[in-house]
């Protein structure tokens, strides 16, 4: 008992709080976040200076109570009652004195490396009296700086990257034709935050599961679409934008995330490298380390059974109509880093997680986390939706051509390909504005022992079907019409050496002709007489044909090692009209079908090839002052043969200017495009401009420019 005690007005109070920000901050990696309140990190220190009414003496009682939730209770494990003078709480945190001087007292908190996540309130108990502070939430995040937090990433450049780095790049395009588009990930920016605590607040997660990685990943996989839970963003691929934004005219998430958490609605629309930008921002902002990763040609492989049926009529196009599974051009998800404590040893590290709503896990559109080295390993029995993950990335594709035989359609097989899909599967490389290919983290090496090992291992735990052909009527089909020997699927080298490579001449600029061409080759002693067949069509980056642009159709002579090339020209004005009607952006689908008529053989070859753009140049100081101005210029030739209708410049820079965006009108070919904004710095450090321009005929031409800014 106090000498006081039992005087009026001598009990023990609290008159304020200082949340120390500054430092705290500084210390937690945690200063970038635009928010009043006190962010730290969990499993590491921080100080708190409170004013008392009088100093504190031995018997005084003092607590404070850092409560999560709506009716915070030790019990639950929602309530931490902090006591300096007692040991440490029972949940793993820490408090103690360290400094008591006069009214004065400094004390350090440092809660579990293993807290739910999330933003706690914090009141302070002497004696009967409670004291609650103003901006009294603080908000506790994962911690990969911290060796006993279950995302703790051993690398300085890598936590730099990929919890700290607030832009970034997506690769799309094609596998052999790939390329970045700048993204704003922004976690840093107003209310990003608060979404993401929105967010969490209505996962179907118990607060206590919040403080497990694997959970709250694999719950923000299915929020951050809004298929069955009212989560952040929209998909469609329908090519119809009118009642929302276009997929392609969004640069980063900040937008997104803002106005999901104003309107509490889903935002439109996004397709899938927009919804991992999105995850990666609030895995980053919630503190687990975090990628995008561009897998190409992926295949979305319905039932499982690592095979996609490709149908293609008699000129070599492709049927959409017929096929069931889909190889999209690229498909965008993440990987997530940290320990697996609910699988066997060995599987900590990267895990795949995905938003873009594809296939129902447990009922809810989501997927994952699933630890890269069980899908390059064969180890598909694990959780979560590994088979998925691993077909996506290893699945054959057939090819079967469709024929009309006495009025009835007839499947041959032509080919089986087992090495076209999940190839160059890339991530922005660590601290550079690079490509890092990662494929090898998903796979062994085609054709090596250790691949043959983890298909092997993998098929036993997916049933493939025989090889009938997987159609949407497939079920009346009379068996009789399918000309196929099941069994082994792998390809054999055709006798003739035969070779097809598909190529073209010319840059492929929207409004001149598209010059390909098909070399046929051959290898081998003897005469060949080959039957060729290739189409062009356009196609969305799902596989989805827009339109057929024509095709050509020879027979070819050629004597033991000898190749011939045709051509196939396309004309401007027969696919201009489908791009200026397409909302999406557009590739070019080549596909090839040799047979030799002196052995039977079967070959087919496709490829997607994208359309080359004029480049957007921004012009800005290396340098500038914070909150002093500076200008930035955007300059933009068309040096194409048509008019780009409709001009919308969009700007944005995370620190240095808000989104933005311009309506720029018509440009016709050789005019020159200049728009100049002011901007004013509001954060040091290295910032990046990003700009896109869309038009009616080119749906993103993207461009950005760093600066440094300095006090």
């Amino acid at each position: 008992m106090s000498d006081n005690a039992g005087f009026p007005g001598t009990d023990l109070k609290v008159t304020g709080i200082d949340f120390l920000k500054s430092e705290n901050c500084r210390l937690h990696h945690t200063d970038a976040y635009n928010i009043k309140n006190l962010v730290v990190r969990r499993g590491q220190p921080f100080r708190l200076q409170l004013t008392l009414s009088r100093e504190l003496k031995a018997a005084d009682k003092l607590a404070l109570r850092f409560g999560i939730g709506e009716n915070p209770m030790k019990i639950r494990g929602t309530l931490f009652s902090l006591n300096p003078r007692r040991e440490k709480d029972l949940g793993g945190w820490q408090i103690s004195i360290i400094k008591n001087d006069g009214k004065e007292c400094l004390l350090s908190v440092t809660s579990s490396p293993r807290a739910p996540v999330g933003k706690y309130t914090l009141n302070v108990k002497t004696g009967t009296n409670t004291y609650k502070a103003e901006n009294d939430a603080v908000y506790l995040l994962f911690n990969p700086w911290c060796e006993d937090d279950d995302v703790f990433l051993d690398d300085e450049a890598q936590r730099k990257e990929y919890v700290l780095n607030d832009t970034g790049y997506i690769y799309v395009g094609s596998a052999y034709s790939i390329h970045s588009r700048p993204w704003n990930f922004g976690q840093f920016e107003e209310f990003v935050l608060d979404a993401c605590m929105y967010l969490l607040d209505n996962s179907n997660l118990r607060l206590t599961s919040r403080r497990d990685p694997v959970l709250v990943s694999r719950a923000m996989s299915a929020l951050v679409n809004a298929n069955d839970d009212n989560g952040v963003l929209l998909g469609n691929w329908s090519g119809n934008y009118s009642n929302g934004t276009s997929p392609m005219d969004w640069i980063g998430s900040v937008l997104i995330l803002q106005k999901y958490y104003k309107t509490k609605q889903p935002v439109s629309f996004g397709q899938c490298w927009v919804f991992a930008g999105v995850l990666t921002t609030v895995m980053r902002c919630l503190g687990i380390p975090s990628r995008c990763i561009s897998n190409f040609n992926s295949a979305h492989d319905t039932d499982e059974n690592l095979r996609v049926d490709v149908y293609l009529n008699e000129r070599g196009e492709k049927l959409n109509w017929m096929s069931v599974d889909s190889v999209w051009n690229f498909h965008v998800w993440n990987d997530v880093w940290m320990k697996r404590e609910d699988l066997p040893a060995g599987f900590d590290g990267w895990q795949a997680i995905d938003s873009t709503p594809q296939e129902q896990s447990q009922g809810v559109f989501q997927c994952g986390p699933c630890p890269l080295k069980a899908v390059r390993d064969g180890d598909v029995y694990l959780p979560f939706d590994s088979k998925f993950v691993y077909a996506e990335v290893n699945a054959d594709k057939v090819y079967w051509i469709v024929k009309n035989v006495n009025n009835e359609e007839k499947f041959i097989k032509i080919s089986t390909e087992t090495q076209g899909i999940g190839v160059n599967i890339s991530t922005k490389a660590v601290g550079e504005d690079k490509r890092e290919d990662i494929t090898t983290l998903y796979k062994f090496p085609e054709g090596s022992r250790e691949e043959r090992e983890s298909m092997k291992k993998a098929l036993s735990f997916i049933r493939p079907s025989g090889m009938v052909p997987r159609a949407h009527f497939a079920s009346i089909v009379p068996t009789d019409n399918v000309d196929s020997r099941p069994g082994d699927l792998r390809e054999s080298v055709p006798k003739t050496g035969l070779q097809l490579e598909i190529t073209h001449k010319a840059a492929l600029y929207p409004g001149n002709p598209l010059e390909l061409a098909i070399t046929v080759k051959t290898s081998t002693p003897g005469s060949w007489t080959i039957n060729l067949t290739s189409s062009c069509q356009l196609q969305s980056y799902t596989g989805k044909v827009e339109a057929s642009l024509g095709y050509v159709k020879e027979t070819i002579k050629l004597e033991g090692t000898s190749e011939t090339q045709v051509p196939l020209t396309i004309a401007a004005d027969t696919y201009m009209k489908v791009l200026a009607s397409a909302e999406d952006e557009l590739l070019i689908l080549v596909t090839a079908i040799a047979e030799v008529q002196e052995t039977k053989e079967k070959l087919t070859k496709e490829t997607t090839m994208s359309f080359a753009y004029p480049p957007i140049t921004v012009q800005m100081p290396e340098t500038a002052k914070l909150n002093e101005d500076f200008t930035c210029d955007f300059i933009f030739k068309n040096k194409l043969n048509v008019s780009l209708d409709n001009c919308k410049l969009l700007v944005e820079g995370l620190g240095i200017f808000k989104m933005a965006a311009f309506d720029e009108g018509d440009v016709e070919p050789g005019k020159i495009l200049k728009s100049k904004i002011i901007c004013t710095p509001t954060r040091l450090g290295e910032k990046k401009m990003v700009a896109k321009l869309t038009s009616t005929q080119v749906k993103g031409i993207s461009a950005e420019k760093a600066i440094t800014i300095i006090p």
